[in-house]
């Protein structure tokens, strides 16, 4: 996979580096602020661009803002974002065209590397990828009409997974319940919140729920 890094922290940017390297990806460029980013996704059309969020000159917002502009003017390059902390409005901003090929993750995950690198594998396939603290305070969101409340501990256990980018089969492994299972839960929860349940496309199922849990 051809990788651009983007991150201001000289140390991470290069630990990244050789872990990529050594996991066999090629990692084409890796640079420190947004500018630099947008030039050489432009340049190189990676597979996958990972991007801190804060980065010079202000620390804001300004790496978030450069992967929206890479998810407009390239949708076909995935964007893997990286934050020390929740961004609710920021993340569901990322979800409101197609989320194919989209992931954000809190950067205490990069230090599990093995979830790291299935995030990394998720994003650039074209599915999705959400640290799971993302996903909670995504789906604590509603505090008044939540449709939420009529579903079962266990669908709510499936959307919560669902949620984070798994498929049916990987919430079964995960959840030790069989596939099927998975599916009929998926299905009751599409019911319940009022949300089309066919077509069987995994990143717009979860675009539908976030897009959902965030109105």
């Amino acid at each position: 996979m051809r990788v651009t890094l983007a991150d201001d922290s000289t140390l991470l940017r290069e630990g990244l580096v050789r872990l990529l390297a050594e996991e066999g990806h090629d990692v084409v460029a890796a640079v420190g602020d947004a500018e630099a980013l947008l030039a050489t996704v432009e340049r190189d059309r990676p597979d996958v661009a990972v991007v801190d969020v804060r980065m010079p000159p202000t620390h804001s917002d300004e790496g978030l803002r450069a992967a929206l502009e890479i998810r407009r003017r390239w949708p076909g390059v995935g964007v893997l974002v990286l934050s020390q902390y929740v961004e609710r409005r920021y993340a569901t901003e990322l979800l409101t065209g197609d989320p194919a090929g989209v992931g954000y993750l809190l950067k205490d995950r990069v230090v599990e590397i093995d979830e790291f690198l299935d995030a990394l594998d998720r994003v650039g396939a074209r599915g999705t990828a959400f640290d799971p603290e993302v996903v909670r305070q995504l789906l604590a969101r509603s505090t008044h009409t939540d449709p939420l409340a009529r579903l079962t501990p266990r669908e709510h256990d499936v959307l919560r997974e669902m949620a984070q980018g798994h498929t049916n089969a990987a919430i079964g492994r995960r959840l030790f319940v069989s596939t099927s299972a998975v599916e009929k839960h998926v299905n009751a929860i599409f019911d319940k919140l009022g949300l089309p349940g066919s077509g069987g496309d995994y990143s717009r199922r979860v675009l539908a729920v976030l897009r959902y849990l965030d109105s």
